[in-house]
């Protein structure tokens, strides 16, 4: 069974940092995209930083120079270090990947989420 399982969100003053983590596992035979997304109440999942098919590295306006992605394709894991973190970067950060998978449904999957929020 695939799964998507992130780890780090939390309660951070703002201007602090949060590094937050995702491993895949399962029968993966290999990862087209990896990265997170998120989400508030009322509004639409959004891009936060990405690893994309084509193998570019892509974020999302409101957070470049502040977040930075990184990955190791050993351990099918993406982690996210978000510094200078602001009220308005509080949300549910999503893990998202789009994988071939063996013996199972190849695609997109998402990680349960993890609330990060910034306090003022």
């Amino acid at each position: 069974q695939v799964q998507l399982v992130e780890s780090g969100g939390g309660l951070v003053q703002a201007v602090g940092s949060l590094r937050l983590s995702c491993a895949a596992s399962g029968n993966i035979l290999s990862i087209n995209a990896m990265g997170w997304y998120r989400q508030i109440p009322g509004s639409q999942r959004v891009l936060v930083a990405a690893f994309t098919t084509g193998g570019r590295t892509i974020y999302g306006d409101s957070v470049k120079g502040r977040f930075t992605i990184s990955r190791d394709n050993t351990k099918n894991t993406v982690v996210l270090q978000m510094n200078s973190l602001k009220p308005e970067d509080t949300a549910i950060y999503y893990c998202n990947a789009d994988l071939i998978v063996i013996q199972d449904r190849s695609g997109a999957y998402w990680g349960q989420g993890t609330q990060v929020t910034v306090s003022s």
